[in-house]
């Protein structure tokens, strides 16, 4: 890959993120604590599943 091409590739991608820079906003408050919500549960179900397995090697293994 030549320097040319590696600069074409590097201006191509500079640009592919000012355009998704100028397309995003802010959220709005309601937005964001749906997220909040939606995250803090999907964590809550992550740790409930391994503290599940956990207990359960532990019973299993004496």
């Amino acid at each position: 890959m030549t320097w040319q091409e590696t600069k074409t590739k590097i201006g191509t991608f500079w640009l592919q993120i000012k355009h998704v820079l100028q397309v995003t906003r802010k959220p709005t408050s309601h937005e964001f604590k749906t997220i909040a919500k939606i995250t803090g549960l999907g964590i809550a179900v992550i740790g409930a599943i391994g503290f599940i397995l956990q207990v359960a090697r532990t019973l299993i293994t004496g």
